[in-house]
């Protein structure tokens, strides 16, 4: 067992740890499909609740965002409290939320209770890997990761599928609901047989929480994201930008209060000398576009598969099956083959082609406009699914090549979360990229041009999004050219707190697991 943690209860049994295993992986799975189910199902939510597009964007920015602010806490107060203990709390209410999502009444109980289910998952998610860690010798933390990425995988197939058919099926007339709704029986089990198999664990020396970060962190964020979604249902009125103005300020006391709590205790938020890493800083850049890119995306697709062209949720799910097959595909290729040869090219080979993907998605959206087919989409969703695949999976050992080994476990929990920080963007973005396009009263008069207009904001959000890609290309400059493999697995190597970061980027935005 590591040298770097507590354990209080005895070492469980063959059969116990991997009863635990199937536990801790299956709320993982959970929380996975849970970030990637929603989307599917918003255009059902839309009509049932009569949320307002800019309910829409929090139904889904609102997950990210407790996530991304309550992530860093997490896993401290799992070193501190004890990580079975943090678990089962993350899970209990990650499974309350859950139920309130599925009965919410009208849209503001929705979003209320998406925020509490992120804030839940931010409690449960670190402690997963941090488990696996210290219940398994290094020896099988191989095999185990394996499975991890396997879970993943099927995770990010399974997500959007799993809600089509669920709200395809209207489950005794409940529509979009059973998408939460069928947590509550994972969830209880997984509290049921988690207070029995998981071992508890802590480490000897855990950080000390920084709560006044995490406010200012929550606060920046809030001002920022709140005006976007509200901005232009009120025309943008002159206190979103003094809010978003504002954020700066919020962002700039945060830094100087990260200085200070550095030289009081050495436990802040955010550890700001990783920033004089050159590759590290560039890193933490590239993660915060490329989760703008998929806040983006992945809420406008939907949209104009369903309320664009009128497709069924079904026909939706289906239509992104052969996008995820790509992306597990070239993230096992860009990890065991192509990057210990190539480097940091197979990352901005990855970017260009994800551009690539959306110039040729753009140019058959406006080429067959709303009479394209989903065999007419196959080609940019494989290619985009390629050059996808080839950035999640390196990245993260990318971005921590350069860092002291000391610092790797700060350095991975800030770079998962911002990434949930760029996703939390950009869903905030949708209002302006995506929303911005669509004049309201025009539709309201003429509903038959709702097709072409959601067509049209499509291929300016894709626009937006290959702008995005083009500078993250050119900040992968900055990153080492031959990225080592920092986190390993054996004893020394790792330590909790690096594993308890990893397993969230690798669950809310990687289809393979790299542990």
């Amino acid at each position: 067992m590591s040298q770097h943690d507590a354990v209080t209860d005895a070492a469980p049994t063959d059969k116990r740890r991997w009863i635990a295993l199937a536990i801790v992986m299956t709320a993982a799975f959970m929380d996975l499909v849970d970030a990637t189910i929603v989307n599917i199902a918003i255009p059902s939510i839309e009509r049932d609740l009569g949320a307002s597009f800019g309910a829409i964007q929090w139904i889904t920015a609102g997950y990210a965002l407790a996530f991304a602010a309550g992530l860093i806490t997490g896993g401290r107060l799992g070193d501190i409290y004890g990580r079975k203990r943090l678990f089962l709390v993350g899970t209990a209410g990650f499974t309350i939320a859950s139920a309130l999502c599925g009965v919410a009444a009208n849209q503001e109980m929705l979003v209320g209770s998406r925020l509490l289910q992120g804030a839940a998952a931010a409690m449960m998610v670190p402690q997963v890997l941090s488990i696996v860690h210290v219940t398994f010798p290094a020896h099988e933390r191989g095999k185990v990761f394996g499975m991890f990425g396997a879970i993943i995988g099927l995770g990010a197939v399974s997500g959007p599928l799993l809600g089509a058919l669920l709200t395809q099926w209207n489950i005794a007339g409940l529509e979009w609901r059973p998408i939460f709704l069928i947590n509550l029986p994972v969830g209880v089990a997984a509290l049921i047989l988690g207070r029995r198999f998981i071992t508890e664990s802590k480490a000897p020396k855990a950080l000390r929480l920084d709560i006044v970060g995490m406010v200012l962190v929550t606060a920046a964020l809030l001002m920022l994201i709140y005006p976007l979604t509200r901005g232009r249902e009120l025309d943008w009125p002159l206190w979103g930008h003094l809010m978003m103005a504002g954020s700066l300020v919020v962002f700039g006391a945060l830094v100087a209060y990260e200085k200070y709590k550095t030289k009081k205790d050495g436990s802040p938020l955010v550890e700001l000398s990783l920033f004089r890493v050159k590759s590290f800083a560039a890193g933490i850049a590239v993660q915060l576009a490329f989760g703008v890119v998929m806040g983006i995306f992945f809420l406008v697709w939907t949209l104009y598969m369903q309320i664009g062209l009128g497709w069924t949720p079904l026909h939706a799910g289906l239509t992104g099956v052969p996008f995820s097959i790509a992306v597990s595909m070239a993230a096992g290729l860009s990890v065991q083959k192509l990057v210990p040869r190539f480097g940091r090219k197979v990352l901005q080979a990855g970017a260009l082609t994800m551009a690539a993907g959306i110039g040729l998605y753009l140019f058959e959206a406006g080429r067959y406009g709303t009479g394209i087919h989903s065999w007419q989409m196959i080609p940019p969703l494989v290619v985009m699914g390629l050059g996808m695949g080839l950035i999640v999976a390196p990245l993260t050992d990318a971005v921590l090549s350069e860092v002291p080994r000391e610092h790797a476990g700060s350095a991975s929990g800030l770079i998962n979360t911002t990434g949930q920080m760029g996703n939390a963007l950009g869903l905030g973005l949708v209002s302006v990229v995506f929303f911005g396009t669509i004049d309201d009263e025009r539709l309201a008069r003429f509903p038959a041009e709702t097709g072409a207009a959601f067509t049209d904001a499509f291929q300016n959000s894709l626009g937006w999004a290959a702008a995005v890609l083009g500078a993250i290309f050119l900040i992968m400059f900055a990153l080492p050219a031959k990225p080592k493999q920092h986190l390993e697995g054996g004893e020394d190597s790792e330590d909790a707190a690096e594993l308890s970061a990893s397993a969230s980027a690798a669950e809310e935005q990687e289809p393979v697991l790299v542990p």
